[in-house]
């Protein structure tokens, strides 16, 4: 690819490629690495994953953003998902692409210059970053000691803590990534992102920060932090359920039913908010394939986030109990193909998952069946795991999902010349299918 590139552009851009012996700091050690050795001939340096796609137009409105502004040190667009011929990734970047936007729109309102970034997509101003952002190595008394894995977020609040804005630019169409293909690549995935925000422990009480980027390291932490809290509701709620011998001697009806009201409408609301934006404007509803197309994908993937967010939640908890006795995944690279994923792989991963919904429900159905509808909120995602892992990841549905249009995306109605020009498989068949 390089070869390629340097062939196509060489007489008008450098292109090289470098491959370090020692991977020393992973992904932070090979943009500080560029930036030690290359950096004072540049401005600015625009991060990309391998998985990345960015429009030219989108990436000279980050310099030109940047030029205007000498205070702004990081500039982060906002990601959405490349099209995909995988069922799980296309419902999962589906239901990101309807919360994303409302989501960062709000949160760049009330962040402001204490903004996100995510490592990738982003245009980052070199000179400070090279004399602010250098991240330490954590010693050995640290949860989890070496380099700091989920560096992102770290660059971030050090780049604010030397006066230099961080800001994102919320608007989506022209800055794309990839997601897992399969559930069993996206808790992997997780849980690496799981294992460096532990690590933010560190920073909470670092001198200087704003008040803004400590909650941004500590919201980091805690999104990961209140998986067991949701385990233990399901968990030690059956069982004191069962133990009452009715739901009204457990908890109230009326302030538990608002309660639970009020969490639904905390994890719905910026989707609701796109689904409404989308309806109501006719270019969008047919760059969503049209509106009953649009409206089955809101069903399909508001059902799949229901089960796959306690899936990731008790993932999540054994992983931390894991870290605490000292285990830890390595941060290798991801599978990005589409692939098929066997019963038995299914079931080695995810057999703890299946045991804790069975257990709480067939608790629940010996002692207070009442209870069951409440509880599948929890338990149906992890009862349903294995066969939620094997489903999504078939070829087959993510190709026949194409066809039908559920879980289309405006990249695969007018794609960016750019993406045209990658001949996706899910692009290529979508336009097949419009032709």
């Amino acid at each position: 690819m390089s070869a390629q590139l340097a062939a196509r552009f060489g007489t008008v851009l450098p292109v090289t490629y470098r491959r370090r012996p020692t991977n020393t700091g992973f992904k932070a050690g090979n943009i500080r690495d560029f930036c030690n050795r290359w950096g004072e001939l540049h401005e600015f340096a625009l991060t990309l994953d391998a998985d990345s796609l960015m429009t030219a137009d989108a990436v000279l409105r980050l310099v030109r953003v940047m030029q205007v502004n000498p205070q702004l040190g990081i500039l982060q667009s906002l990601v959405i998902g490349m099209p995909s011929t995988s069922a799980f990734a296309r419902i999962f970047q589906f239901g990101m692409r309807l919360g994303m936007r409302s989501y960062t729109i709000g949160s760049a309102w009330w962040q402001g210059d204490c903004g996100p970034y995510w490592g990738h997509n982003a245009i980052i101003r070199i000179a400070p970053f090279v004399m602010h952002c250098q991240l330490p190595v954590l010693g050995k008394g640290a949860l989890i000691d070496g380099h700091i894995l989920s560096h992102d977020q770290v660059e971030a609040v050090l780049m604010r803590r030397a006066g230099y804005e961080v800001r994102v630019m919320p608007e989506e169409g022209a800055s794309f990534e990839q997601n897992p293909p399969t559930l069993i690549e996206f808790i992997r995935r997780d849980l690496r992102w799981c294992q460096g925000n532990m690590q933010y422990w560190h920073f909470l009480g670092m001198p200087g920060l704003k008040w803004v980027s400590r909650y941004q390291l500590a919201f980091a932490l805690l999104m990961f932090l209140g998986s067991p809290g949701w385990i233990g509701l399901l968990v030690f709620g059956s069982i004191a359920v069962a133990l009452a011998g009715s739901g009204r001697s457990f908890i109230h009806p009326v302030p538990g039913f608002l309660v639970f009201c009020l969490v639904l409408i905390m994890w719905f609301a910026p989707k609701i908010v796109t689904v409404i934006d989308v309806l109501t404007r006719s270019s969008l509803r047919q760059s969503f394939g049209g509106g009953c197309r649009f409206m089955a994908g809101v069903i399909i993937e508001t059902i799949f986030f229901v089960m796959l967010a306690p899936i990731m939640w008790f993932s999540h908890t054994i992983f931390l109990a894991r870290l605490l006795a000292g285990r830890s995944v390595g941060w290798g690279p991801q599978a990005r193909d589409d692939h098929q994923v066997p019963w038995s792989l299914a079931a080695r991963q995810l057999w703890p998952h299946t045991l804790l919904g069975a257990s709480t429900l067939g608790l629940l159905a010996l002692t207070v069946p009442a209870a069951i509808p409440y509880a599948l909120f929890v338990a149906g995602g992890p009862l349903l795991s294995i066969p939620l892992a094997v489903v999504t990841a078939s070829p087959a549905l993510g190709r026949a999902m194409v066809r039908v249009g559920l879980g289309r995306l405006p990249a695969e109605t007018a794609p960016p010349r750019e993406m045209a020009a990658l001949a996706l498989p899910a692009v290529e068949l979508a336009a097949g299918q419009r032709a």
